[in-house]
């Protein structure tokens, strides 16, 4: 005898209801405790996470303490002191903290006379993947003076010739020894170009401004008139 079309509903429902809670359980016993240790795995990386960022946070501030510990024992003429406390920052690994107590160490060599110290110190930053492009041509500008008496003046130019131009940071120290390198060599036209480029460029520093438009003057380029038009920009 066939079931009424209502109860033949209620029917297929209870078998569909079961055959779910079969599923659930067997689901559940076959991949419970995997389920569990995900669950848990996620947990640890979370609080592995928050932990690894308060951890970062205490150690930047440390650091700068550090650093600025170094930096006030320098005011005093401390110089002992400083070197000792930028030591281990230096060597920390942390890539902008350690960088500035890198360029100061090289600044300490820089004032003992010992230039060349200074320099390897200095193309050490400079070849330093972890520290940010601006420190690293810093430290090639940085180099390059400390050693410029000891280099030929075309491999001063092949080196600061990338930083040598009108928009980079530097182009004002790099500019200048790109300049005088010329000037060594013999290049006195390419020298002036270089002096006047300098005198007209408005973000390059006054004193290095006021210094190229004597040495353009001198080979001939008239930069009086545009490094003072500039001024008034």
């Amino acid at each position: 005898m066939a079931l009424p079309p209502k109860t033949n509903e209620a029917f297929l429902r209870e078998v569909d209801d079961e055959l779910r809670r079969d599923q659930l359980v067997g689901f559940w016993t076959r991949y419970g405790k995997l389920a569990i240790g995900l669950g848990v795995a996620l947990l640890i990386a979370l609080a592995g996470f928050f932990y690894w960022q308060h951890h970062e946070e205490q150690t930047a501030g440390v650091a700068g303490e550090q650093l600025q510990s170094a930096y006030d024992a320098l005011s005093d003429g401390k110089k002992d002191v400083a070197s000792s406390t930028l030591a281990p920052l230096a060597a920390s690994g942390r890539p902008g903290y350690a960088t500035l107590a890198r360029f100061t160490q090289a600044d300490l060599l820089l004032q003992n006379k010992n230039e060349k110290g200074a320099a390897a110190m200095f193309a050490a930053i400079a070849d330093d993947s972890a520290a940010a492009k601006p420190f690293r041509d810093l430290a090639l500008v940085r180099q390059t003076s400390a050693e410029y008496d000891t280099l030929k003046p075309q491999a001063v130019i092949d080196r600061l010739r990338p930083l040598a131009v009108p928009g980079n940071p530097w182009f004002g120290s790099a500019g200048e020894m790109v300049a005088v390198a010329y000037l060594r060599s013999g290049r006195r036209d390419l020298a002036g170009r270089m002096f006047g480029q300098i005198a007209r460029d408005a973000n390059v520093p006054q004193s290095i401004r006021q210094r190229s438009v004597q040495m353009a003057g001198v080979l001939g380029v008239d930069a009086v008139a545009q490094s003072e038009d500039v001024k008034a920009q």
